[in-house]
């Protein structure tokens, strides 16, 4: 096999060894360097795929197990994928450390998402040829762009992920990319027809027609650039092939498209199709008893002129209505589209339905039941049957006058008919089933804020989720809207950007906004921007004014049909923090109970007003939630959302302060007061569902303490932030744990709490010393002991003395270190605290160390460890993930003491013992330290194997720190690497074959 032929067009050769390169757009294949790699099993292929089909973009876990499962996922489908991941990481990057992400696939949330550039995937490099074909078609310059998308087009090899698709989730997204080839092939078709040079987009469009050969634009350029090409004689077979294609199989005859390419072939002619008027059958004669005139509806509305993006979609709803026409079926396919107001449901369906219009020979209907208004002003099932009769050619004298005497009218006008029905709209299953025609050669589509489930339950339809559309969809959307080139300049491209974030991407707002630019021509963007950033202002700044549907208006509309604790619970959800939030918390905002604010919350769930994302978290809209935001400070009174924002901070509060109760269970907790009827606070048993809630909540929290340092909160900000410092701390946290004591700070202080202020001061000065400012810790620490000296507070004090111990050790100070850890010592032993006394011992014999007294340290060290033997035995079952990481940092001691001893091995071991320990309890500084001191002694001892082997480890540690570390632990790792690597390369030059060279 020679080099081009195992290798893709474009990527680097065998020179470049590590250069990856990934083919989707065909069979999936993948190459480093010149070589061709084996991606694995069928499962672990289809999972690469689907990934690059939707690089750059969040796959969630559910999404994934249903596109590899569908509807028969095995118990183990999430542990399978992990797996999988971790294969394709080390197939991708031979060299990445196990546990580390890599440069390709990255954790997003509960999924993943695949980053690639055009160098490395083709569909990337594929969609930008094809954007710089539009943008070159947008400045009139057809031959650049015909250039384009020749670059694209060559890029494809086939369907896409070629045989991997087991379920319609994965077809629907395979067929996406499918689908930008069509349209691509389609587009510079077009071009090479009209520049007389149609020979060039020959082979794209066989190829094209061969992956679909159903799709009949397709096969209509291919037929017109034939004959444009002089190939008369094959433009009329493949025209004979797709007629009988069509004939045999679907039962339909070609549409309007491929008609006019057919006839222009026949007559050699290039003038332009002429649009075709709705048929109408004659009446019948006069004389004859026939009560209807029977005609050929085309009531579709028209279509969007700047539809823009929705290819998943699309190709998703050509896969729901792919069973058109089966005979198998006694009704017709309904496929029902469902999300929030203004997400663009109607515009979908609407475009969809144009284009597949041509199949259906007896015509399209079409009706707005107005489901989105009251009950009272949409459509009741007999008006609908009226509309449609009228439509059908029934006049008025012939018109039932009984409901069910129009639907069995209906149903027989529509029987075995190929019809196209559009329900825009509808409130409830029952608006549709009985506009069902009685034809299984009809398709239906349907609209609808809320998901149709008794139309999918008893009418077999299927449901549609339709969400906001991705970033480049709505960047197209806004920019092709905007007046003229003026706002559309590169300089303007990162405000437009954030414009498009802070509408969140919504369709209607989009629109709305680009009309209110077209109308005031003198109206910045950055003016706009800034309404917008104005979360007051923002829904105001997308009114689309009298009679024009906006986001507020969309909104309103399914606020309206609530009921009345729904409609509660909606306001009162504008105040949930950023993150989200859990129906327990929902609870406590509500103050009603977690039975019925579940009943309201998957109310609001169905209205499309909030979503349900994993882990029970629920969140809105941005849009969405500032119209909350706005009904919240109009019908609640002061008190009202006074005592609801309290709730809320008081959940977190409490739930915080009994998850830090499981993580230090014998360290005396901060009082608090009791919390409001109605808080019902979360209540984790173990340290593992502590430590879950502290990461599910994490930014909630930080945001709480945001929020009590307002007036009348209904909390203490610094009990708060006291409670989650040791989460923090432990997982590495070190930038938000500052951030949260600052803000308790400035509130103690403003208030006059001058214990709480003492409070504060030690944890911001223990989080400063984690970020190595030993000035500002060792101030910091002096005025939280002088207010814990004057309140005679023996607890905090020593706590305070034990901090300065590591702050006057970091300085290298150790006698003045020495003393501190003394004092604490005292203080603990009075109080009768063990856990206390064992963090003094090992302070004690670190600075006894230290100075050279190795033996004192010992002895100390060892009467720390059966200190925390005897704590294990009292305290039985109660685990203390505290009394855990003091022993893991007193073994850190007596390793360092045993190294100075010369006992390697042994040192050795404490270390390893160490480093387990604070991974069990997830403490991610320690366990750093611990592998990084191992490291240095293994590669000191000549270990190198060993040595690299605990460098390894600790890598995959500080991977795991948010943002990667801190400043000064990177910094330790990139001497550790410079450490080994001088190591290595002197047992080299020692080696007896280095010598003998």
């Amino acid at each position: 096999m020679t080099a081009a032929a195992r290798y893709p067009a474009g990527a680097a050769g065998p020179g470049h060894p590590d250069t990856v390169r990934l083919q989707v757009m065909g069979p999936l294949r993948a190459w480093r360097g010149g070589a061709e790699l084996d991606v694995g099993p069928r499962q672990q292929r289809c999972l690469l795929a689907l990934l690059l089909a939707r690089v750059g973009e969040p796959l969630g876990m559910t999404d994934l197990v249903t596109s590899l499962w569908g509807d028969q996922s095995p118990a183990s489908a999430v542990n399978v994928i992990h797996k999988y991941i971790g294969a394709l990481r080390r197939l991708l990057e031979p060299g990445l450390a196990p546990r580390t992400t890599g440069s390709y696939l990255v954790r997003t949330g509960n999924g993943y998402r695949f980053t690639a550039g055009p160098d490395s995937l083709d569909v990337v490099a594929f969609r930008d040829h094809v954007s710089a074909a539009r943008a070159s078609s947008d400045q009139g310059r057809a031959q650049e762009a015909l250039s384009h998308y020749l670059e694209a087009l060559r890029l494809c090899r086939g369907t896409a992920g070629e045989s991997l698709a087991d379920s319609p989730a994965a077809t629907a997204i395979f067929a996406g990319v499918d689908g930008e080839f069509f349209e691509a092939v389609v587009a510079a078709a077009g071009f090479a027809i009209r520049l007389h040079e149609p020979a060039r987009v020959l082979s794209p469009l066989r190829l094209a027609a061969e992956m679909d050969p159903f799709n009949e634009l397709v096969h209509a350029e291919l037929v017109t650039a034939l004959a444009a090409s002089g190939q008369q004689a094959e433009a009329l077979a493949v025209y004979r092939t797709i007629r009988d294609r069509l004939v045999d199989e679907l039962g339909i005859d070609p549409g309007y498209a491929l008609q006019e390419a057919h006839r222009q072939v026949l007559a050699q002619s290039a003038a332009p199709p002429v649009e075709q008027a709705p048929r109408t059958v004659p009446e019948a004669a006069p004389g004859t008893p026939p009560l209807v005139r029977v005609v050929r509806p085309a009531q579709l509305p028209p279509e969007l002129s700047l539809f823009v993006g929705r290819t998943a979609e699309l190709a998703a709803l050509g896969e729901l209505a792919a069973d058109h026409g089966d005979g198998a079926r006694s009704g017709p396919p309904v496929v029902a589209i469902d999300g929030m107001g203004g997400v663009g449901k109607s515009t979908l369906a609407t475009h969809f339905a144009h284009r597949i219009a041509d199949r259906f020979t007896d015509g399209q209907l079409y009706l707005d039941l107005l489901g989105d208004q009251n009950e009272h002003d949409s459509l009741q099932p007999g008006d609908t049957l009226r509309s449609l009769l009228f439509a059908l050619g029934v006049t008025a004298a012939h018109l039932p006058d009984t409901f069910d005497a129009r639907l069995g009218k209906y149903r027989s006008l529509t029987a075995g008919k190929r019809m196209l029905v559009l329900l825009d709209n509808v409130r409830d299953s029952a608006q549709v089933r009985p506009l069902l025609p009685n034809s299984h050669a009809s398709l239906v589509l349907v609209t609808s804020r809320r998901p149709l489930l008794g139309l999918a339950a008893f009418d077999g339809a299927h449901l549609m989720r339709l969400h906001v559309p991705d970033r480049s969809s709505a960047q197209q959307l806004l920019q092709l809207r905007l007046p003229g080139p003026g706002h559309r300049t590169a300089e303007h491209g990162a405000l437009l950007d954030e414009i498009i974030e802070l509408c969140g991407r919504l369709p209607l707002a989009l629109a709305v906004l680009a009309a209110r630019l077209t109308a005031r021509p003198m109206l910045s963007l950055a003016s706009v921007a800034a309404d917008l950033r104005d979360g007051a202002r923002r829904l105001e700044a997308l009114s689309g004014g009298v009679g024009t549907p906006d986001p507020r208006t969309a909104f309103s509309w399914s606020y309206q049909q609530l009921s009345p604790g729904a409609a509660r619970l909606f306001r009162l959800l504008s105040e949930s923090l950023c993150s989200g939030i859990t129906a327990e918390a929902c609870a406590s905002l509500s103050g009603l109970g977690l039975a019925s604010t579940r009943a309201e919350l998957a109310e609001l769930t169905e209205a499309a007003l909030v979503t349900e994302q994993e882990e029970d978290r629920y969140t809105s809209h941005m849009l969405v939630k500032a119209y909350a935001q706005e009904l919240f400070q109009d019908t609640e009174t002061p008190a009202e959302r006074r005592d609801a924002i309290s709730r809320l901070l008081q959940y977190y509060l409490h739930s915080s302060h009994h998850a830090q109760v499981v993580l230090a269970p014998h360290r005396l907790p901060v009082a608090l007061p009791p919390a409001m009827p109605g808080v019902v606070p979360t209540r984790p048993t173990t340290y593992e569902q502590a430590s879950a809630w502290f990461a599910a909540e994490r930014e909630a929290l930080v945001d709480a303490v945001r929020r009590a340092a307002e007036p009348d909160c209904g909390i203490v900000p610094w009990q708060l932030a006291v409670t989650m410092q040791q989460y923090l701390q432990w997982a590495g946290y070190f930038q938000d744990w500052e951030g949260v004591m600052r803000l308790a700070l400035q509130a103690a202080r403003d208030s006059g709490d001058e214990i709480g202020e003492a409070h504060v001061l030690r944890g911001l000065a223990v989080a400063r010393w984690s970020l190595r400012d030993n000035d500002e810790a060792l101030t910091l620490l002096t005025a939280a002991l002088e207010i814990f000296d004057k309140h005679a507070m023996p607890l905090e004090q020593a706590l305070v003395h034990t901090n300065l111990h590591w702050v006057y050790e970091a300085f290298g100070r150790d006698e003045e270190a020495l003393a501190q850890s003394q004092q604490a010592l005292v203080l603990y032993r009075a109080l009768n605290d063990h856990l206390g006394v064992t963090f003094s011992l090992m302070a004690n014999g670190r600075s006894l160390a230290r100075l050279g007294r190795l033996e004192e340290s010992a002895e100390l060290l060892e009467q720390a460890l059966v200190l925390h033997e005897q704590i294990r035995g009292r305290h039985g079952a109660t685990w203390d993930a505290t009394s855990v990481a003091a022993e893991a940092e007193t073994r850190m001691a007596i390793a360092s003491n045993l190294a100075q001893l010369g006992r390697p091995d042994e040192a050795a071991a404490q270390l390893e013992l160490s480093a387990r320990m604070s991974q069990q309890i997830s403490q991610r500084p320690n366990q750093f330290e611990a592998l990084r001191r191992l490291t240095e002694l293994l590669a000191a001892e000549g270990d190198t194997a060993g040595a690299d082997s605990a460098f390894s480890r600790a890598r995959t540690v500080l991977a795991e720190f948010p943002g990667g570390g801190p400043e000064h632990l990177r910094a330790r790792l990139v001497a550790l690497a410079d450490t080994l690597a001088r190591t290595e390369s002197e047992n080299r030059e020692k080696s007896p074959s280095a010598r003998r060279g």
